[in-house]
């Protein structure tokens, strides 16, 4: 079982994570991409990373944008490194 986050433990890793913020206990960043090809394009690249590390994201696409929100089901869907290290690798990703 994963253990929840302080406040304060997540409030210095968003300082790392450029465009992330804290909404009902989840990680959230959302993405404006060129169009829907690029959208999905970016899913992909997303889902690869989220198989790789065995922790998945909520991901909502409407046309051009991606939102994601990251909790940790096994911590009671509070935030936890896993969500961390899934935001940091999907920060790596080059836009397409």
């Amino acid at each position: 079982m994963s253990a929840a986050l302080t406040q304060s433990q997540i409030e210095e890793a968003l300082k790392g994570l450029d465009g992330w913020s804290v909404e009902h206990a989840k990680l959230l960043k959302a993405y404006r991409l060129k169009d829907f090809k690029a959208a999905l394009a970016f899913i992909n690249q997303i889902g690869a990373e989220a198989e790789r590390l065995d922790h998945h994201p909520e991901i909502h696409n409407s046309w051009n944008r991606v939102t994601l929100r990251l909790c940790t089901h096994d911590a009671g869907g509070q935030i936890t490194e896993k969500d961390l290290t899934l935001a940091r690798a999907i920060q790596s990703i080059s836009l397409p």
